[in-house]
């Protein structure tokens, strides 16, 4: 058993609502501090409330945070550090732990702001998936629009440069993109709070104050269906799933042994973006949006398209799904992750080079001619990925005569480039 309490004085982490304490407690502490840290913003609103003259030593909260902590860990008396919600969720609470012991730290939370959000549009939010672009760049980006499409209920934590207008109009520009209600959640608990709702269209012309949160919901699945009891919620509970799982044309689909290995290679998961470019029957990216990646997936036929679309909603998942020819379409695409190639034709090599220079972390291949895989592997490597392959060959058993015998798979090459 270890008692919170130490030699040092208290640091004390207030959970605002708007640009007050939440709890009473977490007033006091406020009103004993002789050091405040804070964002500007809440510094600036506690300046007003209890003029200059009154005003504690101070220090902003930015970036670089180390300099900052320093100072709260150094002080030698009470410090209250100010922090918008719940501060042990998403907070500062998890850095401050990592600067100083953990028995000075006392945390008086208030209502999380994704909390207070979604009371606001009246929605349950235990289904709800939620991200953050806090400091994250690009990355941060690509996380929110992978989440956005996989859908259906999310709550983002922005930032000023990854604001609610930006994140829309980046969603409305994603061809074929699940339909979203979007709400803009401003300065919550504050006297000028606001909450916009509209489409990415209408979201993405705004200009909102920060903080905020934005949500997004699938218009037919404000509520889920069934009761959530575990979060993040459980994802696909087997995956390569049999080829009559999938409506396809005549055979055209990734053969479920191939797709084991397109799978484990690519390491789809919730926060991913995955582009599927010669999607064919879909196969692959529905089995990616089952495991929580939001899909982007392309093929020059509408067929497949519509394949694609039918399969995604047999197995209960959204994605983007679109006609276009690659790799002309892959332009003014977000980024990926990781993209899947299963097709391609004429124009394979230089959909390998588009996929290979945007992808983050990896690009999948799958060949059926031997021809092909020297050329792509190269490819592979002169874009500064770590290039491998495997043959993928086997057989099913199936009964014969009263015994069994083995029904070969056509092999196929699984080439995986890597970004270390």
């Amino acid at each position: 058993m270890r008692a919170m309490t130490g030699p040092r004085p208290a640091i004390h982490v207030v959970g605002l609502a708007g640009d007050r304490p939440a709890t009473p407690e977490g007033a006091a502490a406020l009103a004993d501090a002789t050091l405040v840290a804070g964002g500007a913003l809440p510094l600036a609103a506690l300046r007003e409330r209890v003029g200059a003259a009154s005003m504690p030593e101070t220090v902003v909260l930015g970036a670089p945070l180390a300099p900052a902590l320093q100072r709260i860990a150094a002080h030698d008396g009470p410090v209250a550090v100010l922090a918008s919600g719940d501060p042990g969720w998403f907070g500062i609470v998890r850095t401050l732990a990592r600067a100083v012991s953990a028995e000075r730290i006392v945390v008086h939370p208030a209502p999380s702001s994704v909390a207070r959000a979604f009371s606001r549009v009246a929605l349950p939010w235990d289904d709800a998936r939620v991200v953050s672009a806090h400091a994250r760049g690009t990355e941060g980006i690509t996380a929110v629009l992978g989440a956005l499409l996989a859908g259906p209920k999310v709550a983002v934590l922005t930032a000023p440069d990854c604001d609610p207008a930006f994140l829309a109009c980046a969603y409305d520009r994603i061809p074929g993109a699940p339909e979203r209600t979007l709400a803009v959640c401003e300065r919550l608990d504050a006297p000028d709070q606001r909450v916009t709702i509209g489409s990415p269209a209408e979201i993405a012309g705004g200009t909102f104050s920060d903080p905020n949160v934005l949500l997004a919901w699938a218009p037919d699945r404000q509520v889920a269906a069934t009761r959530t009891a575990i979060q993040p919620p459980r994802t696909a509970t087997s995956w390569a799933l049999p080829e009559d799982a999938f409506a396809h044309r005549a055979g055209m689909i990734t053969k479920r042994e191939v797709r084991a290995a397109a799978l484990a290679a690519l390491g789809p998961g919730p926060g991913d973006l995955v582009w599927d470019v010669g999607c064919g029957s879909g196969s692959v990216a529905v089995e990616c949006a089952l495991l929580g990646a939001g899909v982007i997936a392309l093929d020059h036929a509408e067929e497949a398209v519509e394949l694609t679309r039918r399969n995604a909603e047999a197995h209960g998942v959204q994605l983007a799904a679109t006609c276009v020819a690659a790799p002309a379409g892959l332009d003014g695409l977000p980024d990926p992750d990781v993209a899947f190639v299963g097709g391609g034709g004429a124009d394979l090599d230089a959909i390998v080079d588009v996929a290979a220079a945007r992808a983050r972390r990896a690009v999948v291949v799958t060949l059926a001619t031997l021809e092909r895989i020297g050329p792509v592997l190269d490819r592979l490597a002169a874009a500064g990925l770590r290039a491998e392959g495997t043959l993928v060959q086997g057989a099913r058993i199936r009964p014969f005569v009263g015994q069994h015998r083995l029904e070969p798979i056509n092999p196929t090459a699984v080439l995986v480039g890597r970004r270390d």
